[in-house]
């Protein structure tokens, strides 16, 4: 509209002894929305970002299907389709005699309708399709980059369109005997099984990067194994690691990566073993061979550290006080402002200043386990004593209040009462697999230890004699 106003715009000026007397304003007025009128009919100069959309309402289902019939302007919505339709309609059907198929590459600065005056396609069919509203409001919102499908006839006509909404789902439209009708389907998901192995040599990031691993497996990896090994001090040059993961397809594209199936870690001599496993109820949990949990019920290190700068201590020389004095817990150097999270499931009891500890907070995770958070530069708003929290959920940043000398977040764990070194007490774990699904579980493990065994053997057989190259092979 915008644009059509200032094409619209008459600028009155004086012209050397005499001027043209412009017009009263009401008069200026009246000429400008005649031909805005005029030309809005004829076509002449369609915005479609001017028109309004309809109120159509969202669609709860996965898919929402939105169909105008093309002798009135009124929109029903038909019933969602069901899974076998949404496969059937996963692609636009083959070109009709005479049609085209043209990519439209969005630019920067683009709208649809620069699109279709480009490529000489079919204004009115595009005000057609922008009034069906619902998902094809997407179509406003058009980025440099993107790919817009269109099939047309030698006219510009258009019989359909597809646009790829997200990483699952497709917006088609398509001309019918009732005319244009919408739909966001979803694009048919491949999902393969890939195995790595990986021999650390300067870092573990370094090694899952040689094995073909993503940033996104490598940080599961270490969240995993996270709770029994310490990935900040423990891994040497030698320990090995195997992963069982998904990795996810669509059109024979690689999306992302899914979630580990399987994994063992080698360091210090010990092997560690996790599998994961979805119960029958839906819940998907990680656990040993021996069917406990992975995760613990608190974490040794609550905090993304960059070092330990003072550990557990009954004799410690304080380095503000200048005296000998017990340090119960580990102070974990930050930066400024890294989020703390709760160690564990549990209930805030003391949120606020607390002596040398200076902004401080105390969770009682149960079980006679208490934990304790000094030092914060700030809480997160929201929470309160008496609120209560889940593992991993943000209570506060790093900061260096009260007696510090640096940023840094003192951590302490209490056991009824006694302060206990967080690195090294025994953690509880967080419940087993459920005694009746243990059958279940049993089958499951079988099958990704063997996949996972087989997978190890088989990249030693296509790996060269005395070579410590990392192979990913998909395993079957």
């Amino acid at each position: 509209m915008s644009a059509t106003g200032s094409q619209l715009r008459v600028d009155y000026k004086p012209s050397g002894e005499g001027y043209i007397q412009s017009a009263p304003a009401w008069r200026v007025r009246r000429r400008f929305w005649l031909l805005l009128a005029a030309t809005v009919v004829g076509g002449g100069a369609f915005e479609f970002f001017s028109l309004p959309a309809p109120n159509l309402g969202q669609s709860n289902s996965a898919v929402s299907i939105i169909s105008r019939a093309a002798p009135a302007a009124t929109v029903t919505s038909p019933p969602a389709p069901t899974s076998a339709q949404i496969a059937a309609n996963s692609a636009l059907p083959p070109l009709p005699p005479g049609a085209e198929s043209s990519k439209l590459a969005v630019r920067r600065g683009d709208t649809l309708g620069h699109l279709f005056v480009r490529n000489d396609l079919s204004r009115a069919d595009l005000a057609s399709i922008m009034h069906l509203g619902g998902a094809v409001t997407q179509l406003r919102n058009i980025h440099s980059g993107e790919i817009i499908n269109v099939v047309h006839d030698a006219g510009g006509h258009v019989l359909g369109l597809s646009m790829q909404v997200d990483d699952a789902h497709r917006l088609q439209v398509q001309q019918t005997a009732n005319g244009y009708q919408a739909q966001v389907v979803e694009i048919p998901t491949e999902i393969s099984v890939a195995f790595a192995h990986g021999v650390i040599e300067n870092s573990l990031f370094d090694a899952a990067s040689r094995a073909g691993l993503s940033d996104q497996v490598t940080m599961q990896l270490v969240h995993l194994f996270g709770w029994d090994i310490d990935f900040h001090h423990d891994i040497r040059s030698g320990d090995v690691f195997s992963i069982l993961y998904q990795k996810i397809h669509r059109e024979g594209q690689p999306v992302t990566d899914g979630p580990i199936l399987a994994a063992e870690f080698t360091t210090a001599g010990k092997t560690y073993r996790i599998v994961r496993f979805t119960a029958p109820d839906g819940d998907s949990g990680y656990y040993t061979p021996d069917g406990r949990s992975v995760r613990k019920a608190l974490l040794r290190a609550p905090v993304a550290y960059t070092r330990i700068s003072s550990g557990f201590s009954l004799h410690r020389m304080n380095p503000v006080l200048h005296f000998i004095r017990p340090h119960y817990g580990v102070d974990y150097a930050a930066p400024m402002g890294t989020p703390i999270v709760a160690a564990g499931d549990g209930r805030i009891v003391f949120r606020g200043r607390k002596e040398g500890f200076g902004r401080c907070v105390i969770i009682n995770n149960g079980g006679g386990y208490t934990t304790l958070y000094a030092h914060m530069s700030r809480f997160r708003s929201g929470q309160h004593a008496g609120s209560r929290v889940k593992q991993d959920q943000v209570i506060g940043y790093v900061g260096e209040s009260g007696e510090a000398t640096g940023p840094h977040l003192h951590y302490q764990i209490m056991v009824d009462g006694v302060p206990r070194n967080p690195r090294t007490v025994q953690l509880p774990s967080a419940a087993p697999v459920p005694a009746v699904y243990r059958p279940e579980f049993t089958r499951d493990l079988d099958v990704l230890l063997a996949q996972l065994s087989n997978s190890s053997e088989t990249r030693i057989a296509t790996t060269a004699a005395g070579s410590n190259t990392a192979k990913v092979v998909t395993a079957h």
